[in-house]
């Protein structure tokens, strides 16, 4: 693939917390349309990567490019605007809100009509048919007019990551989608993930390792703050200190 495939770039990011090195020299890069997972035992830095990426923590080394623009400065919002999009491990959803009001705001903001996103949705034909393509898409239709905290977790979860759509992102960081969801709920959110549009290049942290080898295409595995390999999936598996360092940490590398 040409450097014009690459949408978004980490280059040598480093991380220090005060004597402790969290992120050492990572690089990293994500292709477009890609579907590429993140993985490495608990405490490997992957947390720490992401909220570099993402602004939340500015590098103490290195610079991170995005569709070619260096946004290594820009706060996070910045980065939404020129579509970086997360979701979210801990739920930050609207309690009171209902998941068709929740994606009425989203897209209203997103189409510039954000200070007439409580208007009745029939107005606004753009917006509705918007969110009905989501509420869809997301398998949210019969549960849209219920207040969000009443919903089962796992659409709770479906509901994140149609926020994240609605924003329209060129590259979607999926955070620990499955963490927390029931084994009954799994299967409609592994879907719906799988079925994410071609276009929008996924980069999943993930530690299910039925999930990643189910999704990635590309793969990246960080130990101890640095990168360790970086390969398609079936390099990952055979790789023996990827899964000397599993074992090492009591986890397991499977792919069943």
């Amino acid at each position: 693939m040409s450097q014009a495939d690459i949408v978004l770039s980490a280059q040598g990011l480093v991380k220090r917390f005060g004597g402790i090195t969290a992120t050492g020299n990572v690089s990293l890069d994500l292709h477009k349309g890609a579907r590429h997972a993140l993985i490495g035992p608990n405490g490997a830095g992957k947390t720490t990567l992401i909220n570099l990426l993402t602004g939340v923590l500015q590098p103490t080394e290195g610079r991170i490019v995005l569709n070619g623009q260096d946004i290594t400065q820009l706060a996070p919002h910045q980065r939404v605007r020129r579509g970086m999009v997360r979701t979210f491990q801990i739920n930050q959803l609207f309690d009171s809100l209902t998941p068709l009001e929740t994606l009425a705001l989203v897209v209203s903001q997103q189409q510039g009509l954000s200070g007439q996103w409580w208007k009745p949705l029939g107005r606004q034909a753009q917006v509705a048919q918007r969110c009905e393509q989501l509420l869809e898409q997301f398998h949210l239709t019969e549960v849209m007019n219920q207040p969000t905290k009443e919903l089962a977790y796992g659409k709770r979860r479906l509901l994140e990551i149609a926020i994240a759509l609605a924003c329209e992102p060129r590259v979607l960081l999926l955070d620990e989608p499955v963490a927390g969801v029931p084994a009954g709920e799994r299967e409609e959110l592994l879907q719906t993930v799988a079925a994410l549009p071609a276009d929008v290049s996924v980069l999943l942290i993930e530690h299910d390792m039925d999930l990643v080898f189910s999704f990635a295409t590309s793969m990246t595995v960080l130990v101890n703050g640095t990168v360790l390999i970086s390969g398609d999936p079936q390099t990952i598996a055979n790789n023996s200190q990827v899964k000397a360092v599993y074992l090492g940490h009591g986890e397991e590398l499977g792919h069943g």
